[in-house]
């Protein structure tokens, strides 16, 4: 699976926030690794720098003084529209005759191309693939008096997820989509304010975390102080995953901290899918606080079995295959010193593609286990997302394509159990209508082409 991205804004006046930026886009590198990259003003001029790979790579000291300022945006990139390449990398910055904004967007629109071509044919150009340049270009061209004028006519025409952060020259904007399907909150800092896809960016800031944006709100922060303008939402839809896999263990979403809502999938695993073994471990990092939660619920001891390489990125946000596959290699080593003789249930995050899985499952029989009992905190992976994960086309997902015992016998496991849905749904504790669950039933909250090509929006 591909993650969608991470944004972070700041409106700090008096304060240099080039720096706090950086720190924040390296707490929430997890979103997304292709690109980095910041914008910032001085109330006047708007300065920007991006480039390919992670934020550390990207930026140097001269970077960092370059881009003074007291209000800045900063993206992680994911693609999930548009190629991986530097010219892709966010902020992205537009101009129109009165007006000049950056963008950083979290999300992926369903409706970019036919937006694309109508903005087009109104004169505008466009110098990325991305969906996030044409939401850009899009409130430019909306109609409206003042700026919340013209995002809220843009919102109108945009279709899917976007959680997204704005500059202009005096002002710092956010915007959460009306299914609110990609998390983003807002705290304080310094005498001004702070906006993340994740509260973990706050807290190593440390900012005060304030609350979470609302699905359709647009908020905007500049002189007068903070401003919010909610739009009307008649369904929510936040992307389930965010508990599951995509953020941050530390990290708040809903009011509910995703660790201890990763603790009671272990739980309720051990509950739906008892058996008899000797350890539980978790597959290093996401599944850990499950693999602790499976054996308080069910009196087995838990272990680290696998040793993760930091310094390997999440193969499930690799941009493509081969770069997966050969990470896989690179990312765990078993402590078989351990693990040898033991019957052991190993709870993982999720089963997409099942690339990764066979292989952390061969490491283990190498290394000795007598029992490999596959735990899952997800129900199986059967359709493909279209609101900002790049998760795979529908052939690709192996639970599309093979019942639960193929799946274990491909894996190459002893047994095989996904939690349910009912078991998710009561792990992170919130109603069902509170989500998108379309990955598991097909049930989208929009309607959605059912097959959108990634590279769909490339020119010649």
């Amino acid at each position: 699976m591909h993650e969608s991205c991470a944004v972070f804004g700041i409106y700090s006046p008096g304060v240099e926030i080039s720096r706090l930026a950086f720190f924040a886009l390296f707490s929430l590198q997890h979103r997304g690794q292709e690109s980095s990259g910041i914008a910032v003003s001085d109330g006047s001029l708007i300065k920007l720098h991006t480039g390919s790979g992670l934020a550390s790579q990207v930026f140097t000291e001269d970077d960092i003084a370059f881009l003074n300022g007291y209000i800045g945006i900063g993206h992680n990139r994911y693609s999930t529209t548009g190629a991986s390449t530097v010219t892709n990398a966010q902020p992205i910055l537009v101009k129109s005759s009165d007006l000049t904004l950056a963008i950083a967007h979290n999300g992926n629109l369903v409706n970019a191309k036919s937006l694309q071509e109508e903005l087009k044919e109104w004169g505008y150009e466009f110098h990325t693939s991305t969906d996030s340049e044409v939401i850009a270009n899009l409130i430019l061209a909306s109609p409206g008096k003042t700026l919340q004028d013209k995002i809220s006519s843009a919102m109108t025409r945009l279709q899917g997820s976007y959680s997204m952060v704005i500059l202009t020259p005096d002002k710092l904007i956010a915007v959460r989509d009306p299914l609110g399907v990609r998390p983003i909150c807002i705290g304080t800092i310094n005498g001004g304010y702070a906006i993340a896809s994740e509260s973990c960016a706050l807290d190593h800031l440390g900012a005060h975390f304030s609350r979470e944006i609302n699905p359709g709100e647009i908020v905007i922060i500049d002189e007068t102080g903070i401003n919010s303008f909610p739009q009307r939402s008649d369904r929510k839809g936040l992307c389930i995953f965010e508990y599951v896999y995509f953020a941050r263990p530390d990290s708040i979403i809903n009011g509910k901290l995703v660790y201890q809502t990763r603790q009671a999938m272990g739980r309720l695993l051990a509950e739906e899918y008892p058996v008899e073994a000797d350890l539980v471990i978790g597959v290093p990092d996401s599944a850990t606080a499950a693999g602790i939660g499976y054996a308080e619920a069910s009196g087995i001891p838990y272990c680290d079995g696998l040793i993760k390489n930091r310094y390997v990125g999440r193969t499930f946000i690799m941009p493509d295959q081969r770069l997966r596959e050969l990470s896989v290699r690179l990312k765990f080593n078993p402590l078989s010193r351990i693990i040898a003789g033991k019957r052991l249930v190993v709870v993982d995050d999720s089963i997409v593609r099942g690339t990764t899985t066979p292989k952390v499952v061969d490491l283990l029989r190498k290394a000795g286990a007598s029992e490999i009992h596959l735990r899952i905190c997800c129900p199986p992976i059967r359709h493909p997302c279209f609101l900002g994960v790049d998760m795979a086309t529908e052939w690709e997902l192996i639970a599309a394509r093979k019942s639960i015992p193929e799946i274990r016998d491909y894996l190459g496991a002893d047994s095989l159990g996904y939690l349910s849905l009912n078991g998710l749904l009561k792990a992170v504790d919130l109603p069902e209508d509170n989500f998108c669950l379309a990955c598991f039933n097909n049930d989208y909250p929009i309607p959605v082409q059912r097959v959108i090509p990634k590279l769909a929006m490339e020119t010649a």
